[in-house]
């Protein structure tokens, strides 16, 4: 989408029910075929329950295509700016935000589930040398970077 157009577009949020999101798209998607209602499209997003977005002309349209389903709780009022939308659109890998000594959770593989102390950053191969806070001795493990979720950020500067 260029910009001139998502300036132009008019976005609502819909609140539903959390983790129901996929399923009133769905629903949403059959009435706007069924019913020919102007919705130009529908947009979930996963790092934020209970909402999804829909670019409409108005909120009408929006309000009449979303009535009646079990699980949408209410639309909310006013339009919600693109920019607001596109923070969440745009995904930083997850090697660029971590630093050494950063407390991480395993996310995947066989260490999932294990929290973790960022030894040394490989960025070139996105790659980290973790230190398991979890085990009985300190191990250090080469994992992908894509696997992990920051869960508290290095403290910074001397006291």
């Amino acid at each position: 989408m260029r910009l001139t157009e998502a300036s132009l577009s008019r976005f609502f949020a819909v609140k539903t029910t959390g983790g129901w999101e996929k399923t009133v798209t769905s629903l949403i998607s059959t009435r706007i075929v069924l019913k020919k209602k102007p919705i130009h499209s529908i947009l979930v997003l996963e790092s934020l329950k209970g909402y999804i977005f829909v670019e409409a002309d108005n909120a009408q349209v929006v309000s009449e295509t979303v009535s009646g389903f079990k699980h949408v709780k209410s639309t909310v009022p006013g339009m919600i700016q693109f920019q607001d939308i596109e923070k969440f659109l745009v995904t930083k890998p997850v090697i660029s935000e971590v630093s050494v000594n950063d407390i991480v959770e395993i996310v995947s593989g066989p260490f999932k589930g294990m929290k973790a102390k960022i030894n040394r950053i490989e960025a070139a191969k996105s790659e980290v040398t973790v230190v398991l806070l979890d085990a009985a001795y300190q191990l250090p493990v080469t994992i992908n970077a894509n696997y992990l979720k920051i869960v508290e950020k290095a403290k910074t500067g001397a006291a």
